[in-house]
């Protein structure tokens, strides 16, 4: 820091009342020293360091070897003086790595917390030693006849300004309001403020002490911001192992702030991040919204939304969105959550533009139609007005009439008539689970999420079904003091619905989960706070720009932006491909992971997926390869049926060979390594009122995958597949391939996307060399008469293999060994 210029005639200390100068005669209080006994001084902050000391020592003994990670070491509190506090800058050396990572005020002064490495922990109390038993040169006088002045005690500037020194605790690290800060055991979101080149260190330990972090992140010079759960327990855990946080706050950042604010100020905020925006350097993918139509002009849509990409179902319906949920979808389509953008400063870089299509009049509703062919009529306007753009379609209009406990309706099964299309256009539809909407209760929940059903047309088998799941729990209104988030952060949104009453045989449903916010709770009261919802555009931005939005259309909205994103990063993907990466890169978080005991039955499985789906998807996992976790894609093709002498049987099994460095994977011995694969197809329905009935059966066709074990052979593994197959045709229910040690098993067989987890050692999966994927009966075989047995049908499989501890480099060998295409090979 700069010092004062001792040439300076006065410098104006700005505060209430009259500026009093400081002259060059009168040193700034930087140069004011507490007056001290040198000796009782020393001896008293010897006494403390050394405590201190062996305090850190007994927390050394008390880290976790499996989680340190970065420069081992400890934090230290300083007490410095009041009129001393520019004194905590000397605490620092950078060249052994001493760190002030935070100072605070304290009762008399201001109390400095500093990073101490283990290796020069001896660092202070040499300094104390030094101020007792050394001083500096004398100074020489200006005149030379005149005595030297004696030298200063060494180290004085510094050591005469702590008044005590102790082993800091995770509290000394909170710089943020006391009355804020959390009651024992109670688990709040923090902002942690992460050391420069320790985010590694960072995200090691939170991924090993599986605490949930949000991915947003804001990263400054010396500083990067996560926001991590837990209670004061966890975050000490986290502190003591890696060594990586300077700072931590309560995380109050809400969505209330910006809708409190004047439309002058929101229009301010909205022109700022427009001006921000990046948009695609063409249009060749977007995100259609089906809804209640758009307001195109608001700032921060119009870049995105071409006027010509505005479509209505009924021309004669007048422009724009009166209600608003169709601009609240589009905002979140397009953006996400806007808080974190609009509170950055960086770039912000589209890579699609959006398409909304009016399907919902102003006033009243639709005339008796069909509202599956409204869907599709919707759809081709988009389509016909942009015939060449890849886009995924949201759609987050339902209905509670015409679920019956999983069975097709007519508009569920127009959209997976959609979406199998034909030989040159499939389609990827993102739909919405539907919310609980009357008499919500803090007492009910989750138990009313587990009886009320996902509503039309979700239980659509070829969408990805959208259910909302929350991490949103911070309340920071004073409105709403007292209260309590309903949902604990990680688990399923209050609104949300599942598919847990339907009938065995009908798809998972929610195929993944999307945040969706938050009810609010004090006694039997229950509420919607601003702050638990997300941050949306407004559809009349005259009176203001900014919204709040929730629930499962939300979460849809959301699931719009990462398919658009996936789309973007890999144009020439099929839809069937981008719906299997969605659920693939899908994880359950920790509140959920910890219900989906490995010892659980499969009915509580089954129970599990119909509650949470696959968990919630990632961006970075969908799209990215990392040193310890790889994906693979395969997108292929096979005629599942035949007919031979007048009988129409199945016919081809597709066997796709691993490309694993299996020297490389048999080095890594016993190391616990997870293999997932993820099989998506689209089925052509065939709905109808006539039970599960062989000759009328819903699906066209079903497809089902097998991985070839160890020292089984490949004659031995279609034999397996066969018998499989044989089996669950004449049972007319998934059957198991055999004991192979799935988490999920026979109950990932229904639908028509299947993902599952397996567990074992490396020398385990290098043996495991190739995945089988073969056809089971739909009614293209048992129904000869529609002459659908000769045709083709494609699907996706995704396939990854992931080193559980996370510090194994899996991807170099493997990449290798395919050289440029991460495509499995047939």
């Amino acid at each position: 820091m700069a010092q004062f210029p001792r040439d300076l005639p006065h410098l104006y200390l700005h505060g209430n009342g009259r500026p009093e100068p400081y002259t060059s005669k009168t040193p700034p209080p930087r140069y004011t020293l507490p007056q001290r006994e040198r000796l009782p001084h020393a001896d008293v902050l010897a006494a403390a360091v050394t405590e201190a000391l062996a305090a850190a020592e007994v927390t050394r003994a008390e880290r976790d070897p499996g989680l340190l990670t970065g420069t081992p070491g400890f934090y230290l509190d300083f007490e410095i003086p009041s009129g001393s506090e520019t004194a905590a800058e000397l605490l620092e050396n950078r060249p052994k790595h001493i760190e002030l990572v935070a100072v605070r005020e304290g009762p008399e002064g201001a109390l400095a917390t500093v990073f101490v490495p283990d290796s020069v922990a001896e660092h202070f109390r040499d300094k104390i030693e030094e101020y007792r038993t050394q001083n500096t040169k004398p100074r020489k006088p200006k005149d030379p006849s005149t005595e030297p002045k004696p030298g200063r005690p060494k180290n004085e500037d510094l050591i005469a300004r702590i008044n005590t020194i102790r082993l800091a605790a995770v509290r000394s690290l909170y710089t943020d309001d006391p009355a804020l800060f959390p009651t024992t055991g109670q688990a709040v979101w923090w902002e942690v403020w992460i050391r420069h080149g320790y985010i590694e260190a960072f995200e090691t330990v939170a991924t090993k002490l599986e605490l949930p972090v949000e991915a947003s992140r804001l990263t400054f010079p010396d500083r990067e911001v996560r926001l991590v759960y837990g209670d004061v327990q966890a975050l000490g855990r986290l502190y003591l192992n890696s060594n990586s946080i300077a700072e931590i706050r309560r995380a109050k950042d809400t969505p209330s702030l910006f809708i409190s604010w004047s439309n002058v100020e929101q229009g301010a905020w909205a022109a700022d991040l427009a001006e921000r925006v990046v948009l695609p350097e063409s249009r060749t993918v977007a995100v259609c919204v089906l809804d209640t139509g758009v307001t195109q002009a608001h700032p921060l849509l119009a870049p995105s939304l071409d006027v010509n990409d505005v479509h209505k179902y009924d021309p004669t319906w007048p422009d724009g969105d009166s209600y608003g949920h169709g601009t609240n979808m589009a905002g979140t389509a397009l953006y996400g959550d806007l808080l974190p953008l609009l509170e950055g400063s960086g770039t912000v870089a589209l890579t699609y533009c959006l398409e909304s299509v009016k399907i919902l009049p102003d006033q009243g509703e639709n005339d008796p139609k069909l509202y599956g062919a409204i869907t599709r009529e919707a759809i081709a306007r988009a389509e016909v007005a942009a015939p060449d753009r890849r886009r995924a379609v949201c759609l987050a209009v339902t209905s509670d009439i015409g679920t019956r406990r999983g069975r097709p309706s007519s508009w569920s099964a127009a959209i997976d008539q959609l979406t199998f299309g034909d030989d040159t256009t499939r389609r990827l539809v993102l739909i919405s689970a539907g919310n609980i909407r009357d008499g919500l209760s803090a007492d009910q929940y989750p138990a009313r999420n587990e009886t009320e059903p996902i509503e039309n047309p979700a239980q659509a088998w070829n969408a990805v079904t959208v259910g909302a799941f929350t991490e949103k729990t911070t309340l920071a209104d004073p409105g709403y003091a007292g209260w309590q988030a309903v949902a604990p952060a990680g688990e399923l949104c209050p609104t949300s619905r599942t598919s847990l009453v339907w009938e065995r045989q009908w798809p998972i449903k929610p195929d993944i989960l999307m945040e969706g916010g938050n009810l609010a709770a004090s006694g039997d009261q229950c509420d919607w706070p601003d702050d638990l919802g997300l941050l949306t555009t407004y559809h009349d931005p005259g009176t203001r720009h900014f919204d709040i939005f929730r629930d499962t259309s939300a979460a849809t909205a959301l699931a719009g932006n990462l398919a658009g994103r996936i789309l973007a990063a890999m144009p020439e993907r099929w839809p069937e491909t981008i719906r299997a990466l969605m659920v693939h890169s899908a994880e359950w978080t920790v509140p959920m992971r910890t219900q989906f005991d490995a010892a659980a039955s499969e009915q509580q499985k089954l129970a599990l997926l119909r509650k949470y789906g696959y968990g919630v998807p990632s961006y970075e996992r969908a799209v990215l390869s990392a040193a310890n976790d790889l994906t693979l894609i395969a997108e292929d093709s096979m005629q599942p049926f035949w007919k031979d002498a007048g009988v129409i049987k199945t016919r081809h099994m597709n066997l796709h060979a691993f490309p694993w460095p299996r020297t490389q994977l048999e080095e890594l011995g016993e190391t616990e390594v997870e293999l997932r694969v993820t099989l998506s197809y689209y089925v052509e329905p065939n709905p109808g009122e006539r039970g599960w009935l062989r000759r009328h059966r819903y699906p066209s066709h079903a497809l089902r995958f097998a991985v070839k074990r160890a020292l089984e052979s490949v004659d031995e593994f279609r034999q397996r597949i066969n018998a499989a197959a044989v089996a669950e045709e004449e049972e007319l229910a998934p059957v198991p391939v055999g004991a192979d040690d799935w988490y999920l098993g026979r109950i990932r067989n229904v639908g028509s996307i299947h993902s599952d987890y397996w567990r074992g050692t490396a020398v385990e999966l290098a043996q495991r060399s190739a995945v089988g994927v073969y056809p089971i009966g739909g009614w293209w075989k048992e129904n000869p008469n529609h002459k659908r047995y000769d045709r083709r049908v494609r699907y996706a499989l995704i396939v990854s293999i992931r080193a559980v501890n996370g510090n194994i480099d899996i991807y170099t060998p493997v990449r290798t060994q395919i050289a440029v295409s991460p495509e499995i090979t047939i």
